[in-house]
C-alpha cells in the first residue's frame, strides 16, 4: 500500500510462445525466467499482491514455488495471440474481485521477459505516482534507443527509404533529439483510468527513465542470450 491505495502486480505468462518456447519458465542464472520478476514484485515496500496470469499448469507450479498469488488458470480465450494484455488484466481484476472481494486502487504490470529490474525501480516508480497522483494517471519504464527513427528505413519493393520521412534525415545520433523505448522494467496505472482508457499509456502518463543495460526485452533465444549475458555482468552473477 502506498499513500493509502492497495497496490496489485500482475505478471502475466502464457505457456505458449513460437519466439522461444517455455521462455518464461527457461532457467536464467540458476533461476526461472519468471522468478527473477516475482522477486522484484516481492522486494517492494508498497505492492500488497503479486498475481500470477498463467494458462500453464507448469508455470503456474513454478510461480508456487516462489510463493506468487496463482489463484486461477487463465481461460484458453485470454491464451491466443490475439489476447490483448488488457483483457488479461481486466480477468485478473475481475476474478479478485468477484472470488476474493478484493479491489486494487493501483495495477503494476511487471513482462516476465524484462527480467533486468534494479531493487529500486518499481517503488520509485510507485512513488513518483503517488507524489504527482493529482497530475497523473499512469507511470512507464522508457530507456534511450540509439537506433533513432530518423535513421529507420522502409523496404517498398526494391526502394529503400526514410521510414519517418517527417523527421530531419541525420546520420549522426548525437545529432538528434533523444528518442526513448517503454521497455517492461514496469508499467503502472490507476485501476480506474487503466480501464477505462484500456492503456498503460492513459491521456496523463508520466515516465521513468532506466538505465542503459536494462534496455532488453527476451523475444526470442537471441534476447534471452544477450540478456543472461548483461544479467551475469552487471550483477556479478556466476
Amino acid at each position: 500500500m502506498i499513500h493509502g491505495k492497495n497496490v496489485l502486480a500482475i505478471i502475466p505468462a502464457r505457456g505458449g510462445s513460437k519466439g522461444l518456447p517455455g521462455k518464461n519458465i527457461r532457467p536464467m542464472c540458476g533461476k526461472p525466467l519468471i522468478a527473477w520478476s516475482i522477486e522484484k514484485a516481492q522486494q517492494s515496500r508498497y505492492i500488497d499482491m503479486v498475481l500470477i496470469s498463467t494458462d500453464s499448469l507448469e508455470i503456474a507450479g513454478v510461480a508456487k514455488r516462489y510463493r506468487a498469488h496463482v489463484p486461477f488458470i487463465r481461460p484458453d480465450v485470454l491464451a491466443t495471440d490475439h489476447a490483448s494484455t488488457y483483457d488479461v488484466i481486466r480477468h485478473a481484476l475481475n476474478f479478485l474481485d468477484e472470488n476474493e472481494c478484493k479491489r486494487f486502487d493501483l495495477v503494476v504490470l511487471l513482462e516476465p521477459t524484462s527480467p533486468l529490474r534494479e531493487d529500486g525501480d518499481i517503488d520509485n516508480m510507485l512513488e513518483k505516482l503517488a507524489v504527482n497522483y493529482e497530475n497523473f494517471d499512469s507511470i512507464v519504464s522508457v530507456g534511450e534507443v540509439d537506433e533513432h527513427p530518423s535513421i529507420m528505413k522502409r523496404l517498398t519493393g526494391d526502394t529503400l527509404s526514410p521510414f519517418c520521412p517527417d523527421l530531419a534525415q541525420t546520420t549522426r545520433r548525437q545529432a538528434n533529439e533523444p528518442a526513448y523505448f517503454p521497455y517492461g522494467v514496469a508499467y503502472i496505472a490507476k485501476t480506474q483510468a487503466l480501464l477505462a482508457e484500456n492503456t498503460f499509456y492513459t491521456l496523463r502518463c508520466t515516465y521513468f527513465k532506466i538505465k542503459k543495460y536494462q534496455n532488453y526485452e527476451i523475444d526470442d533465444l537471441y534476447g534471452f542470450l544477450c540478456t543472461e549475458s548483461v544479467m551475469r555482468h552487471e550483477w556479478s552473477l556466476e
